[in-house]
């Protein structure tokens, strides 16, 4: 009866007209940001905090949060259309959307996106109202050893993203370890791998590695092609534009499967929803009952991480706002806002500030009613972009690369580097080598690296704590397990040839 009591409150503070205004504008923007590859809601929200002080704290953080959550539901426009990932997080949802939208599906693609996103982002709103203080508890009970055996089972999902040869896909992810490595030592500020550039001291940019790899590579394989003017097939008329009923049926599993993990992984302060995204994949994929289909061009593929990735962001509010503690540069940034506007977050938040907190709940509800109402109207305009002709569209995709590159940091030499990781991922595809494993292993190797180095800090060298604590020595067999299981399929599969022959 309290938690309806509340909902009321905050329902009555985010449905006034002026609170509705900065709700549909943080969305909307949140949208534009998440299609433009290289921005962020981290860097939008750092730009438009200025422009909050003088006003109202409850409109300002509705506006912000709208930012950040809409974000999630643009991210995927790009992905799906152009194998352009704009963020971390979007990579996944490159294996299966990408793949649709070349077999005339793009429509679909970004239907049950925009679907997954509403269906998941509801869900962690709903685990923010209800379970949030509890959950966040829970989670103050993860250290370093939990936090490095947690990087370690994300980094076992290359099992499910390795394709044909899981040889293949180990080598691309110890390449994606070897690039988190570039940059500047946390614990000693010795340069590494740097190669007297100093533009390499603050490491490689995650959206120049991505976008070489997925969009530069594939524009230059698409261009072997004579054919490249008959790549996309993207059937007329709304109905064929739309996810089905057999689709919707498809996902019902992956929309709970992303929202669940998604929430559980967003609570988790610092693991963000890259590994969100990546679990809920290597997931859906596991209870497949085709997993051998995952990659190309299955819709569950689509929903699972992108659900993810949306209930993300209901996940990592917990303990923003319970705990004080940020997970994410986006939330951060919110953090730094709250404590400007002499707001401080932690336990006694709901208690000291009731409008605030449950206003910004409840404008979430409403905010993702207004990203469903303005994404799925879109998908057949964003569908038609894939009737440009080849050789206007490829080199648009080049031109929104170069320019998504250039804005992280203004600099030419992230140019060049987006050529040499265009070339390296030409390569991989020819060599079939999987993209994916790499990128994993990029986005998580920073945080594996510090995690297990303040673990051997905590026990003076002693790798045993990681092993010795329940909940990370849990994780750490689960991996194995992971590891280990297609070995035992491919002795199984042996060993039942074997007999067959003897027979």
């Amino acid at each position: 009866m309290e938690a309806l009591t509340n909902l009321l409150l905050g329902f009555s503070v985010a449905l006034t007209p002026g609170n509705l205004f900065w709700c549909f504008v943080g969305v909307f923007l949140g949208t534009v940001v998440g299609i433009l590859p290289g921005l962020g809601p981290a860097a939008t929200i750092a730009m438009l905090l200025p422009l909050t002080f003088k006003m109202d704290h409850t409109a300002a953080i509705i506006m912000l949060a709208g930012i950040y959550y809409g974000s999630k539901y643009g991210g995927s426009t790009t992905s799906i259309l152009l194998n352009v990932p704009g963020e971390s997080a979007s990579v996944v949802t490159c294996l299966d959307g990408y793949q649709m939208a070349r077999q005339g599906r793009a429509g679909p693609a970004l239907g049950i996106s925009a679907i997954a996103s509403f269906v998941a982002g509801t869900v962690g709103v709903i685990g923010l109202m209800l379970i949030a203080p509890p959950v966040a508890r829970f989670a103050l009970r993860f250290g370093p050893p939990e936090y490095f055996a947690l990087m370690v089972l994300g980094l076992t999902m290359v099992v499910f993203l390795a394709g044909r040869s899981m040889i293949k896909g180990l080598l691309a992810m110890l390449v994606g370890l070897w690039l988190a490595g570039v940059g500047t030592d946390l614990f000693t500020a010795e340069s590494r791998f740097t190669f007297g550039h100093m533009e390499l001291l603050d490491g490689i940019d995650f959206v120049v590695v991505s976008i070489g790899i997925f969009a530069v590579a594939e524009v230059m394989v698409n261009m072997e092609s004579r054919g490249g003017a008959e790549l996309f097939r993207v059937p007329r008329g709304i109905r064929n534009l739309m996810p089905t009923l057999k689709d919707l049926k498809d996902c019902r599993f992956a929309f709970l499967n992303g929202s669940v993990i998604g929430f559980l992984i967003g609570v988790l302060p610092g693991a963000g929803s890259t590994i969100a995204s990546f679990l809920s994949y290597g997931a859906e994929k596991a209870f497949s009952r085709y997993p051998e289909k995952f990659g190309t061009g299955v819709i569950e593929g689509v929903a699972a991480p992108e659900g993810a990735n949306n209930s993300e962001t209901g996940g990592a509010l917990v303990p923003l706002l319970t705990l004080g503690i940020p997970g994410s540069n986006a939330t951060a940034i919110l953090l730094a806002a709250l404590i400007l506007w002499g707001i401080k977050p932690g336990p006694l938040l709901i208690q000291d500030h009731p409008a605030l907190f449950w206003g910004l709940v409840s404008s979430m509800y409403v905010g993702n009613v207004m990203l469903l109402v303005l994404n799925l109207p879109l998908v057949p305009l964003f569908a038609q972009i894939l009737r440009v002709p080849y050789f206007i569209l490829y080199p648009g995709i080049l031109g929104i690369s170069v320019v998504g590159v250039y804005s992280v940091s203004n600099s030419l030499f992230d140019v060049w580097m987006l050529g040499l990781f265009g070339i390296l991922g030409y390569a991989m595809r020819k060599l079939d080598f999987p993209a994916a494993p790499l990128v994993l292993g990029m986005v998580l190797g920073d945080g594996m690296e510090r995690a297990l180095r303040q673990s051997l800090m905590m026990s003076q060298g002693h790798l045993s704590v990681i092993v010795t604590r329940p909940l990370s020595a849990t994780m750490i067999c689960l991996a194995l397990a992971i590891l280990i299981m297609p070995l035992v399929n491919k002795v199984r599969s042996f060993r039942l040839k074997a007999v067959e022959q003897d027979v």
